[in-house]
């Protein structure tokens, strides 16, 4: 015996083109997002990675505050015979190294999202080319705020008194942050043209220690050898800090606050204009 199998047909469904206009062109076109309008959603898309991730916090939260509590009580008592008046002259400049560091992970980001691809995703989008890398920026600084209040508030804690007061505080932190701002374009270049996250962290590391450490973050450059003296008056790290220090003491430097004003600026029209050639031609 022999038995025949019928397969049942298939009916494919084919859309009316009075359907697929009306699916289509339900509307007018939506208004294309200014440059603003783009970067702010790019810079929230940073935050909720950071709401999604919070571990990402630790550099910015536990960091700090090992740093605040390492030097503080590792070099008050030797360099100022006490603890707590070492803390006035070293906690601005802790400040800024914490912050400064933290400016390299905006390089290590935009990297990260090169190799998985999200950037040609964002390269096909109808928006402002640069928005991308800017909201990333953006985002980072909440990163600063966040590094600069711990800090703030654990020294605080331990004893730290600022002349300047609350407003000298607030200047002498969004200073900081604006010249972090600025600075974060440098890695921003080196996360489009190194290959990998790794190569980004050690080229960053490599700049920043002797940038940060070779300062009068703790100690004033007098107490040091001439060669040692010349490289140091002329980091730029030895001004923010001098910047930020004076504003939070209550004895603003008008020079130096100038001068990392000019320097941010220089920084973000050399870098920021490399920045995106490369990342036009990535």
């Amino acid at each position: 015996m022999s038995t025949t199998t019928t397969e049942p047909a298939v009916s494919t469904y084919t859309p009316a083109a009075e359907s697929l206009n009306a699916v289509l062109a339900a509307g007018e076109q939506p208004p294309r997002p200014s440059a603003w309008s783009a970067s702010l959603t790019f810079g929230w898309r940073a935050m909720l990675k950071i709401k999604h991730v919070p571990e990402q916090m630790f550099d910015v939260t536990a960091f700090p505050i090992m740093m605040t509590l390492m030097f503080t009580y590792l070099f008050g008592g030797a360099l100022a015979g006490s603890v707590t008046e070492y803390l006035q002259f070293l906690l601005p400049g802790i400040m800024v190294t914490s912050v400064v560091m933290i400016t390299m992970y905006t390089g290590m980001g935009v990297n990260i999202d090169i190799e998985k691809g999200v950037f040609d995703r964002f390269r096909t989008l109808p928006v402002w080319r640069p928005s991308a890398l800017v909201g990333a920026l953006f985002g980072d600084v909440f990163r600063y705020i966040t590094a600069a209040a711990v800090i703030l508030v654990v020294g605080l804690i331990l004893g730290f008194r600022p002349g300047g007061g609350v407003l000298g505080v607030l200047l002498g932190i969004v200073l900081l942050v604006g010249f972090s701002f600025a600075f974060s374009w440098i890695w921003t270049m080196f996360g489009l043209f190194l290959r990998s996250e790794k190569s980004v962290m050690g080229v960053s590391m490599m700049v920043l220690f002797p940038l940060t450490f070779l300062s009068n973050v703790f100690v004033e450059p007098e107490t040091m050898p001439g060669w040692l003296r010349t490289f140091v008056e002329v980091n730029p790290i030895t001004h923010l800090v001098a910047a930020v220090r004076g504003l939070m003491q209550g004895t603003p430097d008008a020079g130096e606050i100038t001068w990392v004003l000019v320097a941010a600026v220089v920084i973000i029209a050399i870098f920021g204009t490399l920045t995106m050639r490369l990342y036009n031609r990535k």
